[in-house]
């Protein structure tokens, strides 16, 4: 079946010229409050910068109505895309840039808050200072205060992925996430990001690998909040989700990849005896009532145990 576009343009679109596009996808997410805050900043920028979304195929008319009566509001010149069928998170973003306007689009998750109020600006300062290829700002938890249920997710990111730029730089195509990350249109027209990813998971930091080894990644401290944190059993499923993917990325880059941690205890894990018994128990204590310190452990264990199937 082929996937159909409809665009909705609020009234500031038509005569602006930008310089930096904001790029956000949603699916069954609502993207206004990410849209308000951006718009607070972009009132005082004369038109700087515009807003890209795109609905992947989501098909909730009620969600759309409410994104265009917000933008419809916003002096921040604005379009939305709705695609009549979910293209994955790779396509969606190689079609988001097909609607900029803008040499540079920073890609930023609907789910995502800024944590300066001089967001945008640092971003317009940096592409016109120093013209970065790409640039991940990196992201925070500054803003969220964790529900129960999503103490695991909180924990394994401050832990893992809220890290600051100068420590991002010492492996900088390991931390390249879409959440937060400045691309030049030359970037994605050499190397766009590869629709083979379906599903949840590594086709950004696959992207990142291709981007450095050619250009090279600018790493710097703008972070923005990961609002959008899940709950337990919504994450482990997404992990194991993630397992092709990974398979796909060891293929691509296995010199890169088998320097991870999670590469060589999936390694260990795959020499072991029994693994469709003793792997469930792993879950089960990562979603269970245990200290946190355990289930963050064991959440780690399983993921390296669903990788230890990959083949590359």
């Amino acid at each position: 079946m082929t996937t159909t576009e409809s665009v909705f343009d609020n009234l500031a679109h038509p005569g602006a010229r930008p310089r930096l596009s904001v790029l956000t996808p949603y699916y069954h997410y609502d993207p206004c409050p990410l849209i308000e805050l951006l718009a607070r900043e972009a009132a005082d920028l004369n038109g700087a910068v515009e807003l890209v979304l795109l609905d992947d195929g989501g098909g909730d008319a009620a969600l759309n109505a409410r994104v265009q009566a917000c933008l419809a509001q916003s002096a921040m010149p604005a379009r939305l895309v709705v695609l009549s069928a979910n293209q994955g998170r790779a396509r969606g973003r190689n079609l988001l840039f097909s609607h900029a306007r803008c040499d540079y689009g920073l890609f930023l998750d609907c789910d995502m808050a800024p944590d300066s109020p001089d967001f945008l600006r640092i971003w317009l300062d940096l592409l016109e200072a120093e013209r970065p290829v790409a640039a991940f700002g990196g992201f925070s938890l500054n803003q969220i205060r964790p529900k129960d249920d999503q103490q695991l997710h909180y924990a394994l990111q401050i832990r893992g992925e809220c890290i600051n730029a100068q420590m991002r730089r010492r492996a900088p195509e390991k931390y390249v996430y879409t959440s937060n990350l400045l691309v030049h249109r030359s970037a994605l027209a050499g190397e766009p990001f590869d629709e083979g990813f379906t599903g949840w998971g590594w086709e950004d930091v696959e992207w990142g690998m291709r981007v450095a080894q050619r250009w090279g990644v600018t790493h710097l401290d703008n972070t923005a909040t990961h609002m959008g944190l899940d709950a337990a059993p919504a994450l482990l499923a997404k992990y194991e989700q993630s397992g092709v993917n990974f398979a796909r990325i060891l293929q691509k880059h296995p010199q890169v990849v088998r320097d991870y941690p999670s590469y060589r205890v999936s390694r260990l894990f795959r020499r072991l005896p029994a693994r469709a018994i003793w792997r469930p128990w792993l879950k089960a204590v990562a979603l269970s009532a245990a200290p946190l310190s355990l289930r963050v452990l064991c959440a780690k264990l399983y993921r390296a145990a669903l990788y230890a199937e990959a083949r590359g």
